[in-house]
């Protein structure tokens, strides 16, 4: 008998529907089960409002609906601080779901007249120019009742909240990062556990984070968007304001002397809570944005144990923890002796090792270093910093003081920390280095998603630069559940955009590169503001993500691009280009082989082309049109500018051919072939090695899929000489790096000032294994029907994929047995469909499936033309390895 349940019910993107700020919030549900063939028709919904309460109401509706996705709410809309139990039964023509267990919706203050708290800061004197003490706000208050009780709070930097001693949630580096002069996120918590009847206090810690700490690079700049920290709460009982931030609120001083988000904290035990100061108030601007955020906040998600801890060359006690990754480390002070008081441990922070010490030169003008000073009586058994994050593997422990001067490997657990988004794909194949290479790409998104999407976890920069997230925006999507998180980031993105009446997005989100100069306009990073927005519609489907950012994106591109005559960009502006182009020196990361202005011009006929698009899924049918035409205009002048009639390209690189072919710039198809063609020879006569940076690399196995050249793409994945995708893998690396050759064969460090190890960019390489290796794609926005197309090659005989969608979990396994059998097995959740097509097929040839677990088995006959042999003579650089793909 089919079975069939609702697993989910989610409201909008929110992670839960706990203190959301929508007042009629989208209803999605995912399904379980594996019920042949189901298609919903129709749902019923009941919605208890208030529950519990004197206003009480229960309501149930039927909708005749084939939609189990973003479904309008249908009942009133919720004001602030209401609560509805939402539970649902999906109808099918002949099999309907059973009830949902009741999913609890609560709305926090909609409005911002809700909010009657006043923003503090203290009257403590903080320097500009250097580092600021983190500050303690602390107010003492009285309850009767401690039901339904409730904490709106936010900060400007970053907040530890406790009541009666005991921390409020679990969130990590709150309210995050966001551009504070605009958006300013806030944090619903219940605190009923907290409370207790009669006398009772608060008491939050506040340090300088993004808000007032130093950010960028060459030194940065301090106090970019306030030179003090501050505090914004209220706590509400049975909604009721019973504790905000006011003027009769204490501040003072702990045992934290100073924690920066680059050179870690400093803690010495022997320094007493002082809450002796007064607070100011002063008014948050009317024009920002109080947001309760869809993007889910940072948390804690897993804890590492040392692999082991030894002593290097010259002495150094060196923890290796086995995996670059990013959050902190937490002391155990339980194997300490009696003698450690005064004693200082300090904590440094690195993701390689050089000559068996630490390689502290990546982090440039980082410190990454945390200072323990102990006391005679420590407050708890552990300890780890509050407002401080590093990137790191290997940890140089200094002063620990116990007779060995050695930790063991219970006294030191890594935190591992990000923004908690929901894990939604998966990855395996029989190639183990393969596997390694996607969890690389998995462990360096978790690294670099801490509240906005960073360009590096480790060095003095961590920012959210567009053209990394540009281009991986995809592999993101699939791997995490990146809405809520990156329609936060895309509204900041707005924001700043519009900033003093400017139409240029920013090169960072938020932008804190105002030191470095004016804002440039730049291909590919600019771009973000279409491409960025088009790839989350594509997974998820929702059109209010393009609704919001349309007028970023047709600004950009009407406004802000500058143009030539041709209407071409301007051939005086400066690009980035193909950035980090393996053959680009160390110190000019920028001298691609590319020409920068083929780069520019082929994602301006993309970008101009997603926007006719995004313009008709709108309704806004005379703007399609317009940018419709400019497309097909600007493509012929692209063609006459650069494609010669038999599809060779003035910019004969490899990242060229994967621009023209992937974007479908040519206009014959003598000029198709000719591409193709052309971009074969470049891979073949390159040894089979990567020749692309920042435009290319997520391209380059796309290109060769679509023209035909499957196998091509497979050689290039299996290549370990640098630069390649496994040479990293050969190297111990468990994240992706910024450069190929970050680390050099010889275990040397690459000698460019910019040189990062957990680098998310090279990684898009990933959705060319979801979608080809393992074979699913979405060939309708937010998956509602799957391309099932698996294509095998190379040495690779098996692959599993996975992707939890918002109907449910859709899984693709297939393998080649006994050398000429190839078996795949389908499972797909209720209410979608898929197209399946087999190896050798093509697509008119698919069969369509729906819901259930579908089987397919073929005669399999690989590709003759694997191996695939270089071009002779190979460059000098290139040695073959004939054997290495042999069976």
């Amino acid at each position: 008998m089919d079975e069939l349940s609702i697993s989910k019910v989610t409201f909008e993107h929110y992670p839960d529907g706990f203190g959301i700020g929508h007042s009629a919030p989208r209803l999605s549900w995912r399904f379980s089960g594996e019920a042949r063939d189901w298609k919903q028709v129709a749902a019923e919904i009941k919605i208890l409002l208030n529950p519990g309460s004197s206003s009480e109401s229960l309501e149930t509706f039927r909708i005749e609906t084939s939609d189990s996705v973003l479904v309008p709410w249908p009942v009133r809309p919720l004001k602030s601080r209401d609560i509805a139990e939402v539970t649902v039964r999906a109808i099918g023509e002949s099999l309907s779901t059973p009830w949902s267990a009741p999913t609890t919706v609560e709305t926090a203050l909609l409005d911002r007249g809700d909010w009657k708290a006043e923003l503090i800061e203290s009257d403590i004197p903080q320097p500009v120019d250097s580092t600021k003490r983190p500050v303690i706000f602390q107010k003492g208050f009285v309850v009767d009742s401690v039901e339904k009780s409730r904490l709106y709070i936010t900060a400007h930097g970053i907040y530890e909240a406790k009541i009666n001693g005991k921390r409020v949630g679990d969130h990590l580096l709150a309210p995050g990062w966001t551009s504070y002069n605009h958006r300013l996120n806030y944090q619903t918590h219940a605190v009923q556990s907290l409370l207790v009847k009669g006398d009772n206090t608060i008491t939050v810690e506040v340090g300088e984070g993004w808000y007032a700490g130093r950010l960028g690079f060459m030194g940065g700049v301090r106090s970019i968007y306030g030179e003090q920290v501050g505090l914004l709460a209220q706590l509400e009982v049975d909604g009721s304001v019973i504790v905000k931030t006011d003027s009769t609120w204490s501040c003072g001083t702990g045992p934290i002397l100073e924690s920066e988000i680059y050179d870690g904290e400093v803690v010495d035990h022997r320094e007493e809570l002082k809450i002796s100061n007064s607070v100011v108030t002063k008014d948050l601007e009317h024009d920002v944005i109080l947001a309760a955020p869809e993007n889910p906040p940072v948390r804690c998600t897993e804890e590492i144990s040392p692999v082991s801890i030894s002593k290097s060359p010259s002495g150094n006690v060196i923890v290796d923890f086995g995996q670059n990754l990013v959050g902190w480390v937490r002391v155990n002070f339980k194997s300490f002796g009696p003698d450690f008081a005064g004693k200082t441990i300090r904590l440094s922070h690195v993701e390689v090792l050089e000559n068996e010490e630490c390689g502290s030169r990546p982090l440039r003008l980082a410190k990454a270093q945390d200072s323990i000073t102990l006391s005679e009586q420590l407050p708890e058994a552990f300890w780890e910093p509050k407002f401080t994050f590093h990137g790191f593997r290997y940890v140089q422990v200094d002063g620990w003081p116990t007779e060995s001067a050695m930790p063991i490997t219970e006294d030191l657990t890594a935190r591992v920390v990000h923004t908690d988004m929901e894990q939604t794909g998966w990855f395996e194949c029989s190639d183990a280095m393969v596997n390694k290479l996607h969890s690389n790409v998995r462990w360096g998104m978790r690294g670099n998603f801490v509240s906005v999407p960073t360009d590096c976890p480790q060095r003095d920069e961590r920012m959210g630069w567009t053209g990394d997230l540009g281009v991986f925006a995809g592999t993101a999507n699939f791997l995490y559940d990146t809405h809520g998180m990156l329609g936060n980031w895309l509204a900041d993105l707005s924001a700043e955009q519009f900033e003093k009446d400017g139409v240029l997005p920013p090169p960072v989100v938020p932008d804190v590169m105002q030191f470095a100069g004016p804002r440039q306009p730049l291909a590919v990073w600019s771009d973000v503001a279409v491409t960025a927005p088009w790839d989350v519609y594509q997974n998820f489907g929702d059109t209010s993500i393009l609704r919001q950012q349309y007028k970023s994106m047709t600004a950009w591109v009407d406004r802000g691009l500058p143009r030539g005559p041709n209407r071409l960009w301007s051939k005086t502006a400066h690009q980035l280009g193909d950035w980090l182009d393996p053959s680009a020196p160390p110190q000019d990361p920028g001298k691609a082989l590319t020409d920068s202005q083929l780069v520019a011009n082929a994602y301006l006929v993309h970008i101009t082309a997603l926007l006719a698009k995004i313009s008709t899924i709108l309704g806004y049918h005379e703007r399609a049109a317009t940018y419709q035409r400019e497309f097909e205009e600007l493509k012929v002048v692209f063609q006459n500018e650069y494609i010669t009639p038999n599809g060779r390209l003035a910019s004969d690189s490899q990242t060229a051919y994967a621009l023209v072919i992937c974007f479908d710039l040519c206009a014959t198809n003598q000029q198709k072939e000719g591409s193709g063609d052309r971009l074969e020879f470049l891979v073949r006569t390159n040894g089979f090695k990567v020749a692309t940076g920042f435009a290319g690399t997520p391209l380059i196995c796309r290109a060769l899929s679509i023209a035909g050249r499957d196998f091509l793409a497979y050689r290039m994945l299996l290549e370990k000489k640098c630069p390649s995708w496994l040479y990293a893998v050969t190297m111990g690396s468990t994240t992706m790096w910024e450069r190929w050759d970050s680390m050099l064969p010889d275990g040397s460090l690459n000698p460019g000032d910019m040189l990062s190890f957990n680098h998310y960019a090279f990684g898009a390489i990933a959705q060319w294994l979801h979608q080809v290796v393992g074979g699913i794609s979405a060939l309708q926005p937010g998956w509602k029907k799957v391309l099932v197309r698996p294509v095998p090659g190379g040495i690779i005989t098996s692959a599993s994929v996975k992707h939890l969608s918002q109907y449910g979990m859709i899984e693709c396994h297939w393998r080649i047995y006994e050398g000429q059998k190839f078996n795949l097995e389908i499972i797909l959740p209720a209410n979608i469909t898929a197209l399946v097509v087999l190896p050798g097929q093509i697509e008119g040839q698919g069969v369509e499936v729906g819901s259930g677990r579908h089987e397919f088995s073929i005669e399999y006959v690989s590709d003759t033309r694997w191996p695939p042999k270089p071009i002779h003579p190979p460059p000098p650089f290139y040695h073959a390895e004939p054997d290495e793909f042999a069976g």
